[in-house]
């Protein structure tokens, strides 16, 4: 957590409308005070570079973190700790960056000297004798659907033991919002969750949250060793204050509430259509990272034989693929699928997917619905075991980097594609036969 105040009075606007109000501090001496904020390291950043961009009156200024810990009316800190993230960070980091020879992107400096000590949510939460609880997350739980649908598996095992001990809970979550420009999806996911409570913008006064009995930092979680080390959900239960080996793998569900969506009257009347027509498969071999991306012109050619090889199915994409490729049994539904709810509706109405390593298997398991995922090294660490309706291909990375240079010179990469030409419809065809 980062604990700040502001120069110069100041409203910031996130994506859905939502305004984040700042204020001049007012009696700087009194600590438990509504223009004192916190808020994640990472969307302090973020907040320094929207002022950065106002003007140079409006500054953001560190506050000493143990001195708004002290206070008597500070909630208890459950999973693992996080104290004085941000003079850690900072000082370690200038010091010891060029020394620590395992940077990368996905596994950074922090996770040396930031705390990932093994807690116990039971023992902190016992002698506690309130029986109405309300608990604060602080900071989003990851930044891809794929680790936020997760966490959210993760948060509904950590509010059913909280559960067990109190008579009520009420649990909010504050997610970045400074300068995130998917505020509005990341609330969406998270608002879908029957036992969250409320989805606020981050930042939060000091005043409001002390009048909260717990919070969990989530701050800069993601830069653990054991997020990388980990699939999401455990990763999330480890930072909860759960042994994720005790928790059972059919515990470990994702969930997709439809109760508040209504979908479109011509998506629904589309999908109705498509489903007369046969089985549907949901084809998905795009990701935002190039490199878990199937090639497009091997995307396509995959397709084709697919849909050869599957008389009995019609596929259906929720992303443009080639705009030259036409075939009675291939829809495009990408125009239908514009927001985290529209894409699950699809998902929901699919009798099975093939996907690369994407959120979308991790909805189609909310649904029970089979799916082959398609792993490159690139993510080799991510598996579907815990999923029983899902099946792995792993795709090796055959190509060579002969850039002489430290950094990544991309003409010098070669053969770049060449392992997906062993990715072979017949493999996929039986695998998704199988489920």
């Amino acid at each position: 957590m980062v604990v700040f105040r502001v120069t110069e009075n100041i409203n910031i606007k996130t994506t859905d409308g939502t305004l984040v109000k700042y204020e001049k501090v007012k009696g700087p001496s009194n600590l438990l005070n509504e223009t004192i904020y916190i808020t994640t390291l990472d969307d302090f950043g973020d907040l320094k570079k929207v002022f950065a961009n106002v003007g140079n009156k409006y500054k953001a200024k560190i506050i000493d973190e143990s001195k708004v810990r002290y206070l008597s009316q500070f909630p208890r800190e459950l999973g693992i700790t996080n104290i004085n993230e941000y003079n850690i960070t900072n000082n370690l980091n200038y010091k010891y960056r060029n020394k620590i020879a395992i940077q990368s992107e996905e596994n950074l400096v922090e996770s040396v000297y930031l705390n990932e000590e093994q807690s116990d949510l039971k023992k902190q939460i016992d002698g506690t004798l309130k029986k109405d609880i309300k608990v604060l997350i602080l900071g989003s739980l990851g930044s891809s659907i794929s680790e936020m649908i997760c966490a959210c598996s993760a948060l509904r095992i950590f509010y059913e033991r909280l559960k067990k001990k109190f008579k009520t809970v009420s649990l909010d979550i504050y997610i970045n919002a400074s300068e995130n420009r998917f505020y509005s999806r990341d609330k969406m996911i998270f608002s879908n969750q029957s036992f969250i409570n409320k989805i606020s913008a981050l930042s939060i006064d000091v005043k409001e949250f002390c009048s909260y009995d717990f919070f969990v930092d989530a701050s800069s979680v993601t830069k653990r060793s054991f997020y990388q080390r980990l699939n999401y959900t455990d990763a999330w239960l480890y930072k909860l204050g759960i042994d994720y080996k005790t928790i059972p793998e059919k515990k470990k569900y994702n969930e997709i509430n439809f109760t508040s969506y209504k979908p479109k009257k011509e998506i629904k009347e589309k999908i109705e259509s498509i489903k007369q027509m046969g089985k549907v498969l949901l084809f998905h071999p795009y990701s935002a990272n190039a490199a878990k991306s199937i090639p497009k012109d091997y995307a396509v050619k995959l397709l084709k034989k697919m849909i050869e090889k599957m008389p009995d199915y019609v596929f259906v994409s929720a992303l443009k693929l080639d705009p030259k490729f036409k075939d009675n049994k291939y829809i495009d539904l990408s125009n239908d699928s514009s927001s985290f709810l529209d894409f699950c509706y699809i998902v929901s109405n699919c009798d099975k997917v093939f996907t690369v390593n994407t959120s979308t298997y991790h909805i189609a398991d909310a649904f029970f619905i089979p799916s082959v995922v398609i792993f490159t090294d690139y993510d080799r660490k991510r598996n579907v075991k815990q999923y029983e309706h899902s099946k792995a291909i792993y795709v090796k990375d055959k190509s060579k980097d002969y850039s002489q240079f430290i950094f990544k010179n991309e003409s010098l990469v070669l053969y770049r594609f060449d392992g997906w030409q062993e990715l072979k419809a017949s493999k996929v065809i039986k695998l998704l036969e199988k489920l």
